[in-house]
C-alpha cells in the first residue's frame, strides 16, 4: 500500500489539529509532519511536546498568517489596515493577476516548499475570513459618505473615507474565499498532493437560526450568519475542487457542535491575547448620551481577572456557567477534538466514516438522466427545423458564457457553411479559407451584423481591421477604452474574437486532424473507443465540435 511519508497539518497546533497530528503520529507513522499555526509560540510548546512523544518522525514548525503574503504573514490585520500601502498591497492581492498573488503567497510557498502528500486543514478558515467588521465598516463607510456631503473639503472626513473604503473592499469575504481556494488548488496541483481534508463548521454548532449564543444584540447576528454562509460556501467550492481532473481527493469533516476541551484550569482570562484587567466601579447618572468606550485612566486598575474556566481552544476561556449552560442537553452540547481525529484518521486510510461532507453532497446531488439525453435530441432537431424555417443562424447568444464559447461556435459554424466536413477544411489551404470566409461574412449582412451585435468583433485576415458593433465583450474591463498593443490582439482574439486569421485556420485545421484521427478506431474497439478525445461525425456539428474542444484543450470536463 502507497505510503503518505509527508504532512501539512494547518492549525496544527490548535484544538483540534494538535490532537490530529498526534493520531496521524501514532497511526500512520509519516516521516515528515509539518505543524502551521498562527503564532510561533503555540507551534514551539507543541512541537515540544510531542517531539518527545514521536521520535522517530521528523516535525518542522511553520507560523504566521496563511492568507496573505509572505511579507504580512506575522502582521496583525490592525497593523496592515493602518498603512494605506499595505490595504493597497492586499487589495492587489484579492483583485489583481492570480499568478503574481500565487508567487506571494503564504500558502503557496508553504505547500510548495514541504511538498504534502496530506494536508489536514484544521483553520477555523469561515471565523478567518467572516470575522473582519464587514457590518460596521459599512455602516461607518456610509456616514463617512453623509459626512464627505457636508463638508467636501474636510480634509480629515476625506482621509477618514478612503480608510473605510479601502477597507471594506478588502474585507468581502467572498471574494478571499475564492481566491483562497483557487490559490490552494493550483499549489496542490503543481506538487501532486494526494488528499486534502478540511475540518470545517457549521457556524453555529450544530443548531438553527434561533441560536442564542451570538455577537451582537441581534439574534442570530449578522456576524455569526456570514461565519455559517462562508463555512457551506466553503463546503460548495470544495465540493467543485473535488470535481476538477488531476487535483487531490478532497474531503470535509463538518462538526456540528462545540468543540472542547483542552483543560480545566484557574487561570488569567485573556481576551484578544492580553490579560483582562479588573476595574474599579463607577456611579454616573444616565444622561442625554451613554459612553461605551471610556478612558481607561479614569478608572483605578485592580490586577488581572483570574477565574476558574474551561479552555476550549479557539472558541476561547469559558467560565462554569458558560460551559455547562452551551453543553446542555438541546443546546449546542459539545464534540471532543479526540474524536474528531479518530475519524480524520479514518478518512485519510480510505475508510467509508460516513462523516465526509463532500461525498455526502456528491451521493445526493441529481446526476444527468437518460430521459433528458433523450429528449434532448427532440429539443435538437427541432431547432435545426426551426433555424430552416427562419433562414437564421442559431449559433450563440453570448449569455452562457464565456465569450471564447460565442467566438468558436461562430468559427466553427462558418467552417460548416462554407466546407461541410473536417477533411475539407484540412486539404484546403488555411490562406484560401480565411478569403472566404471574410468574403462570406462581407456579403451575409443578416450573420455579420448577429456575430457582432453581441460583443463578438470579427478579425479580418490581414489582422489590420476589426469588424464590429457598439460594444466588446472580450477584453473584459471597467473602462470605456483600454490601449490596444500588438501582444494584446493574439490573446484577445483567443478568448473571443472571430479569428480569420490563416494562423487561426491553421489551428482548425490541426484540430480536425486530430479530431479524425480519435475517429479511426470507432468500429474497432467497441464501446473502449468511446472516449473524451472521441469524435463521432465526419461534418461539422458545432456543439459537439466545441464541447470537444473545452475537454481536450481546456480540461472543461465533468469526472461524475
Amino acid at each position: 500500500m502507497l505510503r503518505d511519508e509527508r504532512f501539512l497539518i494547518l492549525g496544527g497546533a490548535g484544538l483540534v489539529g494538535s490532537q490530529i497530528v498526534r493520531e496521524v503520529s501514532r497511526q500512520l507513522r509519516p516521516k515528515k509532519i509539518v505543524v502551521a499555526s498562527l503564532h510561533e509560540a503555540e507551534v514551539t510548546e507543541f512541537l515540544a511536546d510531542v517531539k518527545q512523544e514521536f521520535p522517530d518522525i521528523e516535525f518542522v514548525g511553520a507560523w504566521g498568517n496563511i492568507f496573505v503574503r509572505d511579507d504580512f504573514r506575522l502582521a496583525s490585520r490592525g497593523q496592515l489596515l493602518d498603512d494605506p500601502a499595505h490595504r493597497e498591497a492586499l487589495y492587489e492581492d484579492l483583485f489583481g493577476d492570480l499568478e503574481a498573488t500565487y508567487e506571494r503567497s503564504v500558502l503557496v510557498r508553504l505547500i510548495r516548499e514541504h511538498r504534502p502528500d496530506v494536508i489536514v486543514d484544521c483553520i477555523n478558515t469561515a471565523t478567518a475570513i467572516s470575522y473582519q467588521d464587514v457590518e460596521r465598516i459599512s455602516k461607518k463607510t456610509h456616514d463617512a459618505l453623509g459626512q464627505l456631503r457636508a463638508a467636501p473639503d474636510d480634509p480629515e472626513t476625506r482621509a477618514r473615507l478612503e480608510h473605510d473604503v479601502s477597507t471594506l473592499l478588502i474585507s468581502q469575504a467572498t471574494s478571499q474565499l475564492i481566491r483562497h481556494i483557487r490559490l490552494l488548488h493550483q499549489a496542490m496541483r503543481e506538487v501532486r498532493t494526494r488528499l486534502y481534508l478540511k475540518v470545517g463548521t457549521t457556524g453555529t454548532g450544530g443548531m438553527g437560526l434561533n441560536i442564542p449564543y451570538t455577537h451582537s444584540e441581534d439574534k442570530p447576528s449578522v456576524q455569526l450568519m456570514t461565519k455559517t454562509a462562508m463555512a457551506f460556501a466553503h463546503t460548495g467550492l470544495l465540493f467543485l475542487m473535488a470535481r476538477t481532473p488531476d487535483g487531490p481527493l478532497v474531503k470535509e469533516i463538518k462538526p456540528a457542535a462545540m468543540i472542547g476541551y483542552r483543560r480545566v484550569a484557574h487561570q488569567v482570562v485573556r481576551r484578544h491575547g492580553r490579560p483582562q484587567l479588573v476595574y474599579d466601579s463607577r456611579i454616573e447618572p444616565l444622561e442625554a448620551t451613554l459612553v461605551l468606550r471610556d478612558d481607561e485612566r479614569r478608572y483605578r486598575r485592580r490586577g488581572e481577572l483570574v477565574m476558574a474556566g474551561v479552555d476550549t481552544g479557539e472558541n476561547g476561556f469559558f467560565a462554569r456557567g458558560e460551559f455547562e449552560t452551551i453543553t446542555h442537553i438541546d443546546q449546542m452540547e459539545f464534540l471532543t477534538p479526540e474524536e474528531i481525529a479518530e475519524q480524520v484518521v479514518l478518512e485519510i486510510k480510505g475508510s467509508n466514516t460516513g462523516h465526509d461532507i463532500i461525498a455526502g453532497v456528491d451521493s445526493n446531488v441529481m446526476m444527468p438522466s437518460y430521459r433528458a439525453g433523450v429528449l434532448r435530441h427532440t429539443a435538437i432537431r427541432r431547432l435545426l427545423a426551426l433555424e430552416a424555417e427562419s433562414k437564421g443562424h442559431s449559433v450563440a447568444l453570448g449569455q452562457l458564457g464565456p465569450p471564447e464559447l460565442s467566438k468558436l461556435l461562430y468559427e466553427a459554424h462558418l467552417l460548416k457553411l462554407n466546407y461541410g466536413t473536417l477533411e475539407a477544411v484540412r486539404r484546403t489551404p488555411a490562406d484560401e479559407i480565411a478569403t472566404k470566409l471574410f468574403a462570406f461574412l462581407e456579403a451575409n449582412d443578416a450573420l455579420r451584423t448577429q456575430i457582432v451585435s453581441i460583443g463578438v468583433p470579427i478579425l479580418a485576415p490581414d489582422g489590420r481591421r476589426l469588424i464590429r458593433g457598439p460594444f466588446i465583450n472580450i477584453p473584459e474591463s471597467i473602462y470605456d477604452e483600454v490601449p490596444l498593443r500588438p501582444e494584446d490582439v493574439d490573446r484577445w482574439a483567443r478568448k473571443g474574437w472571430v479569428d480569420l486569421r490563416p494562423a487561426s485556420i491553421r489551428g482548425w485545421q490541426e484540430r480536425f486532424g486530430r479530431m479524425q484521427e480519435a475517429g479511426h478506431m470507432l468500429h474497432t474497439r467497441g464501446t473502449a473507443s468511446i472516449t473524451r478525445t472521441t469524435y463521432l461525425y465526419e461534418t461539422i456539428e458545432i456543439g459537439a465540435v466545441v464541447a470537444w474542444i473545452f475537454a481536450n484543450e481546456e480540461g472543461g470536463y465533468r469526472i461524475k
